[in-house]
């Protein structure tokens, strides 16, 4: 499977509880943060919930 590189470039402080729970889920920790993860559908549709935190790069 492909793998994803996933980084928060945008705080989530102002963001719904929801948003938080998400990047949390993702495993970012801190702005600038990135990590790795395959290409499944639950990582996409998580993805796709606030792609205006994100920034996302296929490896």
């Amino acid at each position: 499977m492909a793998k994803l590189r996933i980084t928060l470039v945008k705080s989530p402080i102002s963001c719904q509880g929801k948003h938080k729970k998400i990047v949390k889920a993702l495993g970012l920790k801190s702005l600038n943060h990135s990590v790795e993860l395959e290409d499944s559908p639950a990582t996409r549709g998580a993805i796709n919930k606030i792609p205006h935190l994100l920034k996302v790069e296929e490896l």
